[in-house]
């Protein structure tokens, strides 16, 4: 028992450091893979790695769905909660710059579920919505998405 409570121990230190880390004012550098993705992404209509997961052809955590919106954890989460919001249909959307009026429903869609998703996480204190356009955002997914990030204090400025 008490060798159990050590390694919980220590990894209620981690935990806290990981807290600790994410109130720092110098932002941690995304890593340079992450940046090399983005980089090496080419905006296309070609299906993404997100039309796989709304096809049930890859696995993901679903937080939430309906008709016209999927939600699921973020694989490399930046905070405590980190969801990832997608519309179903791409339409030609493959970031914010590329809306036209015709996208407007579902980029309200999209925040309107970003607000269900975020109540039902619990984040009453405050979230943080992040649309990364292009490759200077380190967008590496040509499908637009919303970022649910919260669970921890945020920082200004982002990035």
């Amino acid at each position: 028992m008490e060798k159990e409570e050590k390694i919980s121990g220590s990894d209620d230190i981690s935990s806290r450091l990981a807290v600790l880390s994410s109130h720092l004012i110098t932002p941690i550098p995304i890593t340079m893979s992450e940046k090399e993705a983005a980089l090496a992404a080419v905006p296309s209509d070609s299906p993404t790695i997100f039309d796989k997961i709304i096809n049930k052809e890859i696995p993901a955590n679903v937080v939430f769905e309906d008709d016209k919106v999927l939600a699921f954890r973020d694989i490399s989460p930046q905070a405590p909660t980190h969801i990832v919001i997608i519309p179903k249909v791409k339409d030609g959307l493959t970031g914010l710059s590329k809306a036209e009026e015709r996208h407007c429903e579902i980029l309200g869609q999209l925040l309107y579920t970003a607000k269900l998703v975020a109540k039902q996480e619990g984040l009453e204190d405050g979230f943080r919505i992040v649309i990364n356009d292009g490759p200077k955002a380190c967008q590496s997914v040509y499908h637009i998405h919303v970022h649910l990030i919260g669970g921890r204090q945020m920082n200004w400025p982002p990035g």
